[in-house]
């Protein structure tokens, strides 16, 4: 495979010990996602050795299925497309839904008929996939904490080293915590506002092969930030999982509706992603709506993410329909003393200079 060298130390080391606590410390400076999936490479190294990383991120709140951040490094272009359109098609041998189930969130994804470590088993054409690309194995790591799912770590071995094992998967689980912080420092370590105003909103529209077919000119503003080849192929595979999220809630509405919010350190300001379909149960076309993420449909994610608490989240609520201090504790029978405590944990935690521009982040 390309893109990176191997990472060949295969133990813990205080030099690797220290890189990953100095992780979220760099994620935090404002460095494009091809410089965090490096760096997420370099402090998961000396941990568990590995040709390729890829770091996939979310907030707990948000439903599984479509990811607004992802970092990678060493994952050769073409094998990352494929691999990722396979499991958005529905032929992901590890589900996120499957790790969770499991006491340590870890598990192995083997190029053979039996994954490696009793893993789940590939399919003939996922195991012709691996061959041609040169892959032996992947270890995949759920993200998760006492406040839910935070994304996934997934690792690459190449073909004909050693397969991900025991012990790998022993020592991965060590490093979530670090790989939080460091999602979390990334979304959270930028400027609360974006400069100058929203763009208009734009659509993309998804044909049942899971394609995008034609997207209106403003669409192409809303593009994140990072290099131009990559972006293409992660687009085609963000739309295309947009696209199957929102068949599958026309198809059973209890599942979750299609809606992702994109963080301003990616996008350049908070972005809502909606899709539906056009056709009658998700069959035809689906249109994806792009535009400035705001209000009370943002806050779940952005309390995520900057860590407010459920009476914070009230707070804010209320301060969004137009509320003052008084009227917010009589809302919520507190005193004014305890609601301006409140917004005191809530400005130093999104380092809001006052209601103000809080109300400016959270209004798109």
């Amino acid at each position: 495979m390309g893109g990176g060298q191997r990472a060949r130390l295969g133990h813990v080391t205080r030099s690797g010990d220290r890189l990953l606590r100095e992780l979220a410390l760099v994620a935090g400076q404002r460095v494009s996602v091809e410089e965090l999936g490096e760096e997420v490479s370099r402090a998961v190294a000396p941990v568990v050795a590995h040709d390729g990383v890829r770091l996939d991120g979310t907030a707990p709140s948000a439903a599984e299925g479509t990811v607004p951040l992802g970092f990678q490094h060493g994952y050769e272009a073409d094998f990352a497309r494929a691999w990722a359109m396979r499991c958005v098609e529905g032929h992901d041998p590890l589900r996120w839904a499957v790790l969770a189930r499991q006491q340590v969130p870890v598990g192995v994804i083997g190029a053979g008929v039996i994954g490696a470590g009793g893993g789940p088993v590939l399919d003939r054409s996922a195991r012709r996939l691996f061959a041609e690309h040169g892959v032996g194995s992947e270890l995949r790591l759920l993200l998760r904490d006492a406040h839910g799912v935070w994304g996934a770590l997934s690792l690459l071995r190449v073909r004909g080293s050693r397969a991900f094992d025991a012990d790998d998967v022993r020592r991965a689980a060590d490093v979530g915590p670090a790989l939080i912080a460091a999602l979390r420092r990334y979304v959270t370590g930028g400027p609360l506002t974006s400069p100058g105003p929203a763009q208009p909103p734009a659509v993309v529209l998804v044909g049942p092969d899971d394609k995008v077919r034609a997207a209106t000119p403003d669409a192409r503003r809303w593009q994140p930030r990072g290099d131009g080849h990559r972006q293409k192929w992660v687009a085609e595979v963000f739309f295309a999982a947009l696209a199957a999220q929102a068949r599958r809630h026309a198809r059973d509405p209890r599942t979750p509706a299609a809606l992702v919010h994109g963080p301003a350190a990616t996008f350049g300001r908070w972005v809502a992603f909606h899709a539906q379909p056009i056709g009658p149960e998700g069959s035809g076309d689906v249109a994806v709506v792009l535009q400035a993420a705001s209000g009370t449909r943002l806050l779940p994610v952005f309390s995520d993410w900057y860590g407010l608490t459920a009476r914070e989240r009230q707070v804010v609520t209320e301060l969004l329909d137009g509320a003052v201090p008084k009227q917010i504790a009589r809302r919520l029978d507190v005193s004014v003393h305890t609601v301006n405590d409140h917004f005191k944990s809530i400005f130093r935690k999104t380092d809001a200079d006052g209601r103000h521009e809080l109300v400016t982040a959270l209004s798109g």
